[in-house]
């Protein structure tokens, strides 16, 4: 997955700073600022399932729900004419606009790599 990593379905971003001489991240997709940092890999890999399971245990003892929470309802902008081309696909299905949008979705969730290449 490039420069990510991955622990109990969690992922975490890797980053470097030339200024501080170290490797650093964070949790994504949750609502928290959970960080962490190293000055080598192997130890970066050790501080995320840390922080992993230093929040995972916080949220335990705050009987706090963890990781973020996506309502599913999102502002989608885009051009007028590609608003025009997609309100003309869902017409031609007989579909709503949210289903050709959904689809799009899923087709991209499945093709992440194809569509976009590797993650850095």
């Amino acid at each position: 997955m490039g420069s990510f990593l991955e622990y109990k379905d969690y992922i975490g971003s890797v980053e470097f700073s030339a200024e501080d001489n170290v490797l650093y991240g964070k949790v994504l997709g949750i609502n928290d600022l959970v960080n962490f940092e190293a000055t080598s890999v192997d130890e970066l890999r050790e501080a995320f399932k840390d922080a992993v399971n230093d929040y995972l245990t916080t949220c335990e003892e705050l009987d706090k729900e963890p990781n973020k929470f996506f309502k599913g309802v999102f502002n989608v902008r885009t051009g007028s004419d590609r608003h025009r081309e997609l309100a003309l696909i869902a017409g031609k299905r007989n579909i709503k606009l949210n289903e050709v949008v959904n689809v799009s979705f899923e087709y991209l969730i499945k093709h992440e790599e194809e569509v976009f290449g590797k993650a850095q």
